[in-house]
């Protein structure tokens, strides 16, 4: 049996997509990932728990924004109605596909039986888990900004780290000790503000431990530290491509469910809007198979459950195959025990890959026969007696792995507004003008600021998906950081009506603090 430990590193996140208005498909974006992801997980981490021969263990990044999404009554007192408009559809829909819909029928219904059996509060399984040892959750930015685009005030990367850390320790009641770099960014110096933020562990890409000074000796198969006492894990391709590539990976296999042939596109503008949508968009309504490469969506066949079971079993028996035979190789190598690094964006399993929980499931179920052990990063520390001490190289898990994506002709833009409005903010913060009537004020121009910084807008844009919403969000938040920044600079009295109003919308963060954008001296 090998002697080594593979560390399955997932990343939870959703942008802030709360809307006042039902039906909104920045709604549907949320909902989708409860039903697909977010909900299947914990069946399968709790599930895998109490099995006692099995010992499940993942990390996974818990964004603030999706926390506070969980946490919103709005969008959960929704989220029901939305289920049983779906059941609905299935229960009238006239289709050949007998077999992928009774499937599709009981996963929702499962799903909301899942929901209705903790009232909604995912918030409270997940810090279960925590508690019982099966997972070890890291924060993350707060809303997901690009950091290493955020240097030029390191005030705005600050309230990035300390805003999330406040709210994951309002949230689980104790403050996180890692954190998943937004698309695991880094830039040189960031290992500071993280330490000063009381972070101390987080996942780069390969190349940002490969291209360390010095280089490390054990390469991706063990963590660094730098000299303030952050540690750096590094992602291992061979352990990640077979399951994050469609392409090249099991979620290309043939019988596995298509992600992109949706009923929504599928039914007439008329069906639509006898379930309340007036345009064609995805519905989460899925019921074909991948099928062969060649084949067009059109002509994709009916899925089949059964088979789509019968092939992420033997997936997942490869997978572990494969990882046994690489630790084996690195083992006799190695001089300590080496350490496998599996980050993906936990939305894969389930949402992108619909078969992925059932993967995981299989993951724990079987490891043992390999002689696999799953490990934490937080465990893989403690295990650890001796960490080289090395800087690592400026790097991103991102297209071309630095931040060029971020940084395109398409969204290249919004790095100007950003320097500009954070450079307003820590001036307001530093001159002692936060007296007590302008507290309010102050704290929610902070959170729009955090909100317009989010990088899921600029990757939209550069994607060239719905960008439209993208730049709306975008300048959303800045004219109304600006239009309250202003207020305060003119020493003007605010109009409470929209005060609230703005206040009611992007109610996030609770717990901000302005004093976080003040410039050290």
């Amino acid at each position: 049996m090998p002697k080594g430990n593979l560390a399955i590193v997932l990343h939870a996140h959703l942008p802030y997509v709360r809307s006042e208005e039902p039906g909104s498909l920045e709604e549907d974006w949320f909902f989708q990932a409860l039903v697909e992801c977010y909900l299947p997980l914990l069946e399968t981490l709790e599930k895998a728990s109490k099995a006692k021969d099995q010992t499940p263990k993942i990390t996974i990044g818990l964004s603030p924004t999706l926390l506070s999404l969980l946490e919103d009554e709005v969008l959960r007192n929704r989220f029901e109605e939305w289920v049983a408009i779906r059941l609905e559809v299935l229960n009238t829909l006239e289709t050949n596909c007998i077999a992928a819909l009774i499937h599709l029928k009981d996963h929702l219904k499962r799903q909301l039986k899942s929901w209705k059996s903790c009232e909604g509060d995912l918030i409270g399984r997940f810090k279960k888990l925590q508690a019982s040892e099966v997972i070890d959750i890291l924060t993350c930015a707060a809303t997901h900004g690009y950091l290493p685009l955020l240097r030029e005030n390191p005030e705005a990367v600050i309230a990035q780290l300390k805003t999330a850390v406040r709210e994951h320790q309002r949230l689980f009641l104790t403050a996180p000790m890692g954190i998943w770099l937004p698309e695991c960014a880094y830039y040189e110096g960031l290992d500071e503000l993280m330490a000063e933020a009381g972070l101390r562990y987080a996942v780069l890409d390969g190349h940002g431990l490969l291209n360390a000074e010095p280089r490390p000796r054990y390469g991706l198969y063990a963590p660094i530290c730098t000299k303030r006492g952050v540690a750096f894990f590094g992602r291992d391709s061979e352990s990640t491509l077979p399951v994050w590539s469609a392409r090249d990976g099991y979620p290309g296999n043939p019988n596995y469910r298509e992600f992109h042939r949706d009923l929504g596109w599928d039914l007439s503008i008329e069906n639509l809007k006898k379930i309340g949508l007036q345009e064609k968009r995805p519905l989460g309504i899925k019921l074909f198979k991948i099928s062969s490469k060649n084949t067009s969506l059109a002509d994709k066949e009916e899925y089949d459950p059964k088979a789509a079971k019968e092939s992420v079993e033997k997936d997942a028996e490869n997978y572990l195959k494969d990882r046994k035979k690489q630790l084996i190789k690195l083992e006799n190598a190695m001089q300590i025990e080496p350490l496998l690094i599996a980050p993906f964006d936990a939305e894969l399993f389930g949402h992108w890959w619909f078969e992925g929980p059932i993967f995981l499931s299989n993951i724990f179920i079987k490891s043992k026969n390999e002689g696999i052990k799953l490990i934490t990063l937080k465990e893989a520390l403690q295990v650890t007696s001796k960490i080289q001490l090395c800087n690592p190289s400026p790097s991103s898990w991102g297209q071309g792995g630095f931040h060029d994506y971020w940084l395109d002709k398409s969204n290249a833009w919004i790095v100007h507004e950003w320097s500009k409005a954070s450079r307003e903010m820590v001036s307001i913060c530093s001159k002692g003008l936060i007296d007590e009537s302008n507290i309010k004020i102050i704290s929610q121009a902070g959170r729009e600021l955090l909100l317009c910084q989010s990088s899921d807008w600029s990757f939209i844009l550069k994607a060239g998906t719905t960008t439209e919403l993208a730049r709306e969000r975008i300048n959303l938040h800045l004219k109304r950081f600006w239009m309250l920044i202003n207020t305060i600079k003119d020493n003007k009295i605010i109009n409470q009506k929209i005060l609230k109003g703005i206040e009611r919308e992007d109610c996030i963060f609770p717990l901000i603090s302005p004093i976080d954008w003040e410039r050290k001296i």
